[in-house]
């Protein structure tokens, strides 16, 4: 395997890593805690997060060069929320897998 595809499926790990657990935590955790886990804004964060990863890694598995651009994307949306997820109780899984992913996606960006 070369640098090239072996960074690639770190970050398709990553990505599919996040979206596991940013769905999972939504549909799990954050229904089950109620309150500010489920504020809209938190909500539409995590969905659109978890959707990002899923379409990143996607993209990235059909070969196209165009994946920079999701990856940009998906790094700055993983970002938010990490953000969003630290400053409620319970998140840290999801805080960890987002700012592993951005990190993957921003290599791959670049």
């Amino acid at each position: 395997m070369d640098h090239q595809s072996h960074d690639m499926q770190a970050c398709i790990d990553a990505c599919l890593t996040c979206y596991r657990t940013c769905h999972s935590m939504l549909m799990g955790h954050c229904v089950e805690a109620g309150g500010d886990h489920v504020a809209p804004d938190h909500v539409r964060t995590m969905a659109a997060c978890a959707e990002m990863c899923r379409a990143s890694a996607h993209i990235m598995l059909t070969g196209s060069d165009l994946h920079r651009h999701s990856c940009r994307a998906c790094a700055e949306i993983c970002a938010a929320c990490a953000d969003d997820c630290a400053r409620l109780d319970g998140m840290e899984d999801c805080v960890r897998a987002c700012r592993a992913c951005a990190e993957e996606c921003r290599r791959m960006a670049a």
